[in-house]
């Protein structure tokens, strides 16, 4: 796909980071909030759908706490997402009104869309709020999120938000303009204007956290988050919120990720993406293959051993004998199950076990990771 493709996008998700809205001393910066969703309202009134995934919660409740920086305590972040996440969406609330729009506030964790019933309640969400003609605003629940059930950052929020909308392109904007092959800080560096392929990016070293100190996420979480929905049929273009206006429209600014491969169905990609392994079946070497290169379900025959304490229908990682995870799928039997069944043929095991330990509709394999 093209950048023409995202300046068609009928529905589009657009992610903007804490460093675009807020600032350390001042804190939400009302000026660059209102700059932002007069761009968006541009959209709208073309008739175009969209959805936002807002940082800046945090960040805007530092300043009126008084807090000099991001806090390094989990109780603390909290606290001041709890004040900043108000006067965010207060913030949304009055800019988009002008517009004569209305924002519906999404407030999700981790878990909610690790869960799969939780994922499909989510998306049944996002749908109705754009039915009725409301404008979704998309962030972690900072206020509740443990380190446990955070996704880090919201630029892989967006790329499953993405997914979970059925958007037709995504927009990640922070204050940083494009994917360059180099730090552009410290010395010549060159755009890269397209990404067709992992592979692209294997020699460009990636930076990280925003300069500002209200940020978590860096140019590494952007491309992770890009490949994702670029994996999942969605074009994304990563570039700088002052040329929002011009990504959407079409025009060459930023890095753009094309779109590889058909769209996967929610239950592929919350099985790929957004799922959170329970625990993990052991295979030999012959399951390994017929799981890999046949398409095959698991059977009790081919597993040897078992990992974690996980129930049926849970998610769960397949590992190779080299310790190398080849599938993740939903299980069909209890771990506490699991001993009696291990190297069985299906014949010698009792009806009620004769089913595949993880059937190929409920699975899916695993590739190397970006940049491998």
């Amino acid at each position: 796909m093209t950048r023409a493709a995202v300046a068609a996008a009928h529905r589009v998700v657009v992610k903007v980071g804490s460093s675009s809205l807020t600032t350390l001393e001042h804190g939400l910066d009302e000026g660059r909030l209102q700059a932002l969703v007069d761009v968006l309202a541009g959209l709208r009134a073309a008739g175009r759908e969209v959805v936002l995934v807002s940082s800046g919660a945090i960040g805007a409740g530092l300043a009126p706490l008084g807090i000099g920086g991001r806090p390094r305590d989990l109780a603390t972040a909290q606290a001041a997402a709890s004040v900043g996440q108000l006067r965010l969406m207060r913030a949304y609330a009055d800019a988009f009104a002008r517009h004569g729009i209305t924002v519906g506030q999404v407030l999700l964790t981790a878990d909610d869309l690790t869960r799969r019933g939780h994922y499909r309640n989510a998306r049944q969400t996002v749908d109705r709020l754009l039915a009725l003609g409301v404008l979704p605003v998309v962030n972690e629940n900072d206020t509740v999120a443990t380190e446990e059930i955070r996704f880090g950052d919201n630029d892989r929020l967006a790329a499953l938000v993405a997914h979970l909308s059925v958007a037709d392109a995504l927009v990640l904007l922070s204050d940083i303009d494009a994917v360059y092959d180099g730090d552009p800080r410290v010395g010549p560096a060159a755009r890269i204007d397209t990404v067709a392929d992992p592979g692209d990016l294997a020699a460009v070293v990636l930076g990280s956290a925003a300069r500002n100190g209200v940020g978590t996420g860096g140019m590494a979480t952007k491309v992770e988050a890009a490949f994702i929905a670029a994996q999942a049929g969605v074009p994304v273009v990563v570039t700088s919120t002052t040329q929002a206006a011009a990504a959407l429209a079409g025009e060459p600014v930023g890095t753009l990720f094309t779109a590889r491969g058909r769209r996967p169905s929610a239950r592929q990609f919350w099985l790929r993406y957004a799922s959170r392994p329970r625990g993990q079946v052991l295979l030999d070497a012959g399951a390994v293959a017929a799981v890999r290169d046949r398409g095959a379900s698991l059977l009790a025959a081919g597993i040897t051993g078992v990992a974690g304490d996980f129930l049926a229908d849970d998610p769960v990682e397949l590992v190779d004998p080299d310790g190398t995870v080849v599938a993740r799928g939903l299980v069909s039997y209890d771990a506490r199950e699991m001993p009696g069944l291990l190297g069985r043929s299906t014949g010698d095991l009792e009806p009620e076990h004769r089913r595949p330990v993880v059937h190929r509709d409920e699975m899916v394999l695993v590739r190397a990771p970006v940049g491998a």
